[in-house]
């Protein structure tokens, strides 16, 4: 198709007259972006000028922004939880929005224990859209001919609550799957996904992901990308080939899908897909009977395949290696940067090395503010000695700062907890790397352990030997990425008081499952539902392991002083050194309780 060149974009030659539209609307959001967060702010406190929240804080519906933050303060989950369980409650007056609260959407980040919840509304699905359908066309720039073939996308939805009032409470990707954006989205060649909607809304997690898997078999020469949200997802689906091949191949030899997909809809659906392909089921089966070569299964399954379209920035980092060994290293595209409250922005360069990775914010997504982030010397504030936020247009590259946003569902001046450093501009928008969480510790999949939910495990874990007058000395821990799933793993230095009455193997297993009882819902939902994580385990070292730790640390330039043991570890030579000193592994017995549930 002829583009106009009216409609050209400084980002590249668009492919299409849609896509130049598109690339259009990301020069016009980021040419000003100051005057775009203006404009955004003033619209979010117009229309929630009314609201419980904003009158709290006496704002009488001004819009002027060096009033609004003279007068709302900065805030946690913590402080807006008592508004939130409100609404959780039926109260439906216009608490944080003026806007009827339409769902509820489950953070991966946790308070006391359980997901947080955040509050969404129902035009907010149409803003997120507006962010997605941004994503192929900047993808088009660098890679051709994306519209000859389809996506391989393993997309899943999770379990979902209801609060007392009745409004659902599901994560934020389960709730767009959902969404008639998604179910009614028009057709787009560059869109077209393997995976029927069927499979993708199945709740059933083994029938979903089989189903997904035969259809990527079946059309394995029209696959140009694949991909899953995380990096540790599509690790789970090469996994899952490695266990199903054989049911896989048998059902493509005979054109009959198995039993075990039982859900109608897939059934029917898959009848009109699935037909007998002897040939291609040899292919299949020459392919991965291979014994434990997997080397660059990937691209021999799917020899089309031009990019992986995973997340592996932050804690997802630690994919990259086994990635590159199944793919051969095909590129990793990082598309977009989203959390649970609020979508920010996407990758102008979504083609460059994972290292390398930059979100431009789109300033129309919400109204955002950054607070200088020093790791050596931390701020301390409080509502009497608040923080002077920088605004998006001011940030300077090189620096980092953690994200506060305002959105059009209600939050105010809200701390995300992401910490970002600015690597540069696109027009006047900022560009960002993704550096790490505050304060988590351990994450797998979309877990995260921080440090007090760690150690509340350690002390829980710790009265199961008391009996045996055995003591925890010191413990670290890792995020062990090479067995799929992933699984978290602690080192122990036991002081064991009387040898001859020391714990069992079966006492330090049921230690690894009191750990697991102890944290927090997102990460037993990964063990029990979602199957995201494997089963913990505790490795015990040789007595004197830490103080040779502490060595270590010295004879690198630490300062005896200062020095305290790190509760996370991943230099390998300190990996090394834990691991030579180690005289037994556990692991739990059993997955932790976890039902999805909310505690209200």
């Amino acid at each position: 198709m002829a583009v106009d060149s009216a409609l050209s974009s400084p980002l590249g030659p668009p492919a299409c007259e849609k896509d130049a539209k598109a690339l259009q609307f990301i020069e016009e959001m980021t040419r000003n972006a100051d005057s775009v967060q203006e404009k955004v702010l003033a619209e979010i406190l117009t229309r929630n000028a009314n609201t419980e929240y904003l009158q709290d804080f006496k704002l009488g519906g001004a819009t002027d922004r060096d009033y609004f933050k003279s007068k709302i303060p900065v805030v946690g989950y913590e402080d807006l939880q008592p508004y939130i369980q409100r609404i959780a409650n039926g109260d439906r007056s216009p608490i944080l929005s003026s806007h009827p609260i339409s769902e509820f959407l489950t953070s991966s980040g946790t308070s006391g224990g359980e997901r947080k919840l955040m509050p969404t509304i129902q035009e907010e699905w149409m803003r997120r859209q507006k962010l997605y359908s941004l994503l192929m066309p900047v993808m088009n720039l660098s890679v051709p001919d994306l519209d000859k073939g389809k996506g391989l996308y393993f997309l899943f939805i999770k379990a979902e609550t209801k609060t007392p009032s009745g409004l659902v409470a599901r994560p934020v990707l389960t709730g767009y799957y959902k969404s008639d954006q998604f179910k009614n989205r028009p057709y787009d060649p560059y869109l077209v996904y393997t995976s029927p909607d069927e499979a993708i809304l199945c709740a059933d997690s083994f029938q979903s992901m089989y189903t997904q898997m035969l259809c990527g078999l079946l059309m394995r020469e029209q696959v140009l990308r694949m991909g899953a949200v995380f990096a540790s997802g599509l690790l789970r689906a090469i996994r899952f080939l490695q266990l199903n091949w054989k049911q896989l191949a048998e059902d493509i030899r005979k054109g009959i899908l198995n039993p075990k997909v039982t859900d109608p809809s897939i059934r029917n659906r898959m009848s009109q897909i699935l037909k007998p392909n002897p040939d291609l089921a040899d292919f299949i089966i020459k392919e991965c009977d291979q014994g434990e070569n997997w080397d660059r299964i990937i691209t021999r399954l799917w020899p089309n395949t031009k990019y992986l379209d995973v997340i592996v920035t932050g804690a997802m980092a630690q994919y990259i290696p086994t990635l590159d060994y199944y793919s051969g290293g095909i590129p990793l595209a990082c598309t977009m940067y989203a959390s649970s409250e609020c979508y920010f922005g996407l990758n102008l360069k979504p083609m460059c090395k994972p290292s390398e990775v930059s979100y431009t914010i789109m300033p129309n997504m919400g109204y955002f503010e950054f607070l200088p982030h020093d790791p050596v010397n931390p701020l301390q504030f409080s509502r009497d000695y608040p923080p002077k936020l920088v605004d998006l247009a001011d940030v300077e590259v090189g620096k980092e700062y953690e994200l506060i946003i305002t959105t059009y569902a209600g939050f105010c001046r809200y701390r995300v907890g992401d910490i970002l450093r600015v690597t540069g501009f696109h027009n006047s928008a900022p560009q960002f790397k993704f550096i790490r969480r505050k304060n988590v510790l351990l994450s797998i999949d979309s877990d995260k352990t921080d440090e007090a939910e760690l150690q509340k495990g350690i002390d829980n874990a710790s009265e199961l030997l008391r009996e045996f007058e055995t003591s925890v000395v010191e413990y670290t821990s890792y995020a062990d990425t090479k067995t799929i799933p992933g699984h978290y793993v602690i080192y122990w230095e036991l002081l064991v008081k009387d040898p001859d009455n020391s714990p069992s193997h079966e006492v330090l297993n049921k230690c690894c499952l009191a750990i697991e009882e102890s944290l927090n819902s997102v990460y037993r939902q990964g063990r029990v539902a979602d199957n995201s994580i494997g089963p913990l385990e505790i490795r015990v070292v040789k007595n004197g392991t830490f103080e040779e730790l502490m060595d270590y640390a010295i004879s690198r330039g630490a300062s005896i002083n200062q020095y305290k043991v790190p509760r996370c570890v991943s230099f390998p030579p300190i990996m090394e050194l834990l691991d030579s000193r180690v005289v037994s592994k556990h692991f739990s017995p059993s997955p932790p309780h976890w039902t999805p549930e909310r505690r209200c």
